[in-house]
């Protein structure tokens, strides 16, 4: 196939619109069901980069979920407790532990559940049965991998009334070294990001604390690499072999950090056993489920709470989580991994990530208050690398 045709680009006036290879060779991929659209493959091809250069980086299986062309999360197969299956939703999933590609896609999904709602799904490995068993109950577009085992693709199939997007993508596809694209009708070109990300990139510690565990560089490598496929500017929180809290898109560093940190908060207060233990009658879906949680951690909580609404959600009326409970249950929260992917410019992100448990940093530096940024970071006792290297991404 060397060219396919779309039914319009990112919106439904912009005809006629199309993929296709520049040097009209075929594309790099088949599409085994549905019929994806512009944004659908935008999602595809830079998640599938991502997922590819986290098993290359980690040699582990990994998933991502994007919305609007930036990761909602992303993570490696690292088995799930109990209480992390229950709070993303997976603790009925038979075989789960025998499967890191399904643990890292329950884990991918499982963050950001109100950001993950009809999400594209990218995958390093080939599609297992329980992987798509995970995929097919979730509102999704559509899901790219390098492969579907037979009955995999069948259950995949079975989505959308046989309408869902299924790609398939050669892993031994390499782009050319140039890229190119046209905004308002001017070409820019420029060579691709093809910086490898790795433990070499976090030797130059600046920190008085130099004490960084093999899990902590696990975190922040998937941090950065998440980084790298997230609409700038951008930060992302990351812990136990995943992206917990991703703020995209920002004109402010520090919007960014407390954007990521909230979604990185909600992440941890889902597991809280008020959460966990929430009276939900059986008759409340997944999705509504998840805006409940998010409207009972909030300020608004007395929205799912009040009289006539609590008992169309739950069999008796929750007491609220309060303010003070929810800062002490998060002041417990520590180890938790955050990178940037430009210098942080004050020490007011250091001071609002400390507020989210975390305890490690890389960010490339180059700041004119990196000495500012540092102090905050010892008065907290954490451990910063700066990478020397900008992530930006547009």
């Amino acid at each position: 196939m060397k060219e396919f045709e779309l039914k319009y680009g990112c919106n439904p006036n912009q005809k006629p619109a199309k993929i296709y290879m520049a040097d009209n060779s075929d594309l790099p991929i088949e599409i085994l069901s549905g019929r994806p659209g512009y944004i659908n493959f935008l999602d595809a091809f830079n998640s599938w980069q991502l997922v590819k250069e986290l098993k290359e980086a980690l040699g582990m299986p990994a998933a991502t979920s994007f919305k609007h062309v930036s990761p909602t999360s992303a993570a490696v197969g690292i088995k799930m407790s109990d209480t992390l299956k229950k709070a993303c939703f997976v603790d009925d999933i038979e075989g789960l532990d025998e499967s890191p590609l399904a643990t890292a896609y329950a884990r991918a999904r499982g963050t950001d559940r109100m950001s993950s709602f009809g999400d594209w799904i990218a995958l390093s490995d080939v599609c297992d049965v329980t992987t798509a068993k995970l995929i097919k109950r979730e509102v999704s577009d559509g899901v790219i991998a390098p492969g579907y085992e037979p009955e995999a693709l069948e259950i995949l199939k079975s989505k959308r009334n046989g309408n869902y997007n299924i790609v398939k993508i050669d892993p031994d596809y390499v782009p050319a070294p140039q890229e190119v694209k046209q905004v308002y009708g001017i070409t820019f070109e420029q060579g691709r990001n093809n910086f490898e990300i790795n433990n070499a990139l976090l030797e130059n510690i600046v920190t008085a604390n130099k004490e960084f565990p093999d899990s902590a560089k696990r975190d922040l490598i998937i941090s950065l690499i998440t980084l790298k496929y997230t609409q700038s500017n951008s930060v992302c929180y990351a812990v136990d072999g995943q992206a917990i809290g991703v703020g995209a898109g920002q004109q402010s560093r520090i919007h960014c950090t407390r954007l990521a940190g909230n979604k990185a908060d909600i992440w941890h207060l889902r597991q809280h056993e008020k959460v966990l233990n929430l009276p939900f009658l059986d008759s409340v879906g997944r999705p509504d489920r998840d805006n409940t949680i998010d409207v009972y951690i909030s300020d608004e909580y007395e929205d799912v709470l009040a009289d006539g609404v609590w008992q169309t959600l739950f069999s008796e009326k929750p007491e609220p989580f309060t303010k003070a409970e929810q800062k002490a249950y998060l002041a417990t929260i520590k180890g938790v991994a955050l990178g940037s992917d430009a210098f942080f410019p004050f020490g007011d992100n250091i001071e609002r990530a400390s507020k989210s448990g975390v305890s490690y940093i890389a960010e490339p530096g180059g700041s004119i208050r990196d000495d500012n940024v540092i102090a905050a970071c010892d008065k907290h006792g954490m451990v910063m690398c700066f990478t020397g290297m900008r992530l930006f991404h547009h």
